[in-house]
C-alpha cells in the first residue's frame, strides 16, 4: 500500500513539473473569459455499455484501521452511500474512480454513459439537507446574462436521487463537469509551498470575475471561499482516461467491510486549465442586510464576527484572505487561544492589529463591540493586541512591489464593508494587472 502511494506522489510530482510553466505563464492573458457554462446537447451516439472492474490485484487496508471518510470525527457509516466502483447511477453514470470526500459527501469520477463523457458525481450523505445549493443552482438557471464571469463558475449538470441499498437513506446526488486539484492541493506541490505573485495574479482575476457575476447579475454571496473551493480546470481530458486506466492496471487500496468496501481516493495530475469558484453549498440569495453565522473560522469578516448584518462585501473580504493564504507562509490570523480552540477576542486582537482600531461607526452598530472596545474605541480585551502590522507579517516583497501588493489587500482587508472595493474595480486595480498586456 505505501509503495503505492508512492507512486502517486511521484506520478503527481512529474507531472507538475512538466506542467508548472504553462501555469506560470497565465491561464488567461486579458479580463475577457470566454467559454460555456452550459451543457451541450446529446449526442446521437449509442451509449457505451458499463465496464466490467477488476474483482482483484489491489492491497487490502488492514479492517481495524480508519481510513478517509472514516477518519472524519463525526463519521457515521450509515450515513454515507456505499458507492462502488463500475456501479452506474441514475441509469448513466458509472463510477470510475473515487476523487475525494468530506463530511458530508464523496465525490466520484464517472462516465456518463448517454453522453460519452466524463462527470463529477458528488453523493451525499443520507442526513445532508442540500436544499440551499440546489435552490442557488436553481435560481442561475433562470439567469440570462452574457456575464464572461459565469465561465469561471463550476455549473451544474444534473441532480437526482439515490436509495441507499438495503436502508432506508435516500442520498441526493449532484452531476457536475470534471476539475482538477484544488488550490489548496495545488499550493502543496510548489516550491516552498506558495504560489508565485503571477499565479495569484491569474487565480485571482477568474475569482473576482465569478463574484462580479455573482453580485451583480445573479445576487448570490457565496460565503465560503477558500483555497479548497477554488479548483483547476482541465483543458486536456486524457488525464481523466488515464486515471479510468490506471485504475484497472493498478487499483487503489481498499478496505473490504462486510456491507461496504472504504477506496483511498486516486489523486489526478495538475491541470493547467482556468481556475475554476466552485461549491455553492453555503451561497446565500440576495446580496443584502443578511444576518448569521457564515465563512470558515479563521476567514470570518469583522460584521460577520462582531454579529452584525451583512452584504455581498463578506465575500471581498474572503478574497484577500484566500490571496495571503496562496502567497504567504502562514495564515493571517489563527482565531485561537493558546489551547487552540476558536476564540473571537483572540481573532479580533489580530484584526486590531493587521487593520487598525475599529472605527467607531462599526462599533455603534454592534451589540458585542463593548465587551472588546471602551465608548472612546480603544481596546479593552483582556488579550492583548500583537505587536506586529501586515507590512511586518508580509516578508516575500521588497520595496514598492511590496507596497503595491498590501495597497491591494487593503482595498479587501477594511474593518467597514462599504469601505471595501468591488469585485469589477478589483479587476483593474494596477497590482492584479500588472504584466497583463506584455
Amino acid at each position: 500500500m505505501e509503495r503505492r502511494r508512492l507512486l502517486y506522489t511521484l506520478k503527481k510530482q512529474t507531472f507538475f513539473h512538466t506542467s508548472r510553466l504553462s501555469f506560470n505563464q497565465g491561464i488567461v492573458s486579458s479580463l475577457l473569459y470566454t467559454g460555456s457554462s452550459k451543457r451541450g446537447l446529446a449526442d446521437l451516439r449509442s451509449p457505451l455499455e458499463p465496464r466490467v472492474f477488476p474483482t482483484s490485484g489491489w492491497d487490502n487496508i488492514d479492517p481495524s484501521l480508519p481510513v478517509e471518510e472514516e477518519s472524519i470525527p463525526s463519521y457515521r457509516p450509515e450515513k454515507f452511500y456505499p458507492a462502488h466502483l463500475g456501479e452506474v447511477f441514475n441509469r448513466r453514470y458509472q463510477v470510475v474512480g473515487k476523487l475525494g470526500y468530506g463530511s458530508s459527501a464523496t465525490v466520484w469520477l464517472s462516465r456518463d454513459l448517454l453522453d460519452h463523457h466524463y462527470v463529477a458525481l458528488k453523493v451525499y450523505t443520507a442526513s445532508t439537507m442540500v436544499t440551499r445549493e440546489i435552490e442557488i443552482y436553481n435560481h442561475l438557471s433562470t439567469i440570462q446574462s452574457t456575464h464572461a464571469g459565469q465561465s469561471c463558475l463550476r455549473p451544474l449538470i444534473e441532480i437526482f436521487q439515490a436509495q441507499n441499498p438495503g436502508r432506508e437513506g435516500v442520498h441526493t446526488c449532484l452531476v457536475h463537469p470534471p476539475l482538477g486539484i484544488s488550490l489548496d492541493q495545488l499550493t502543496r506541490l510548489l516550491p516552498d509551498r506558495v504560489m508565485s505573485s503571477a499565479m495569484v495574479r491569474t487565480t485571482i482575476r477568474n475569482i473576482l470575475a465569478a463574484l462580479d457575476f455573482l453580485h451583480t447579475d445573479a445576487r448570490i454571496i457565496h460565503t465560503d471561499l477558500q483555497p479548497n473551493n477554488i479548483l483547476l480546470g482541465i483543458k486536456d481530458n486524457s488525464i481523466l482516461s488515464e486515471f479510468e486506466k490506471a485504475e484497472f492496471e493498478a487499483p487503489v487500496p481498499r478496505k473490504i467491510l462486510e456491507d461496504r468496501t472504504i477506496y483511498l481516493s486516486r489523486p489526478l495530475p495538475i491541470s493547467c486549465g482556468t481556475p475554476v469558484l466552485c461549491d455553492l453549498g453555503e451561497a446565500r440569495l440576495g446580496t443584502d442586510q443578511q444576518k448569521g453565522d457564515i465563512m470558515p473560522d479563521i476567514y470570518r469578516a469583522p460584521e460577520v464576527i462582531l454579529d452584525m448584518s451583512r452584504d455581498y462585501k463578506v465575500d471581498i473580504w474572503n478574497v484577500g484572505m484566500v490571496i495571503w493564504d496562496l502567497f504567504e507562509h502562514r495564515h493571517l490570523f489563527k482565531a485561537r487561544d493558546p489551547e487552540g480552540k476558536l476564540n473571537d477576542e483572540y481573532h479580533l486582537a489580530e484584526l486590531q492589529a493587521v487593520l487598525g482600531g475599529a472605527p467607531p461607526q462599526l462599533l455603534a452598530q454592534s451589540e458585542r463591540s463593548p465587551h472588546f472596545w471602551d465608548k472612546n474605541g480603544e481596546w479593552k480585551g483582556a488579550v492583548p493586541v500583537p505587536d506586529y502590522t501586515l507590512e511586518t507579517l508580509e516578508e516575500r516583497l521588497q520595496g514598492d512591489e511590496k507596497a503595491d501588493f498590501l495597497r491591494f489587500l487593503r482595498r479587501m482587508l477594511c474593518w467597514l464593508p462599504e469601505e471595501r472595493a468591488t469585485a469589477k474595480e478589483l479587476l483593474f486595480d494596477p497590482w492584479l494587472m500588472h504584466g497583463l498586456f506584455k
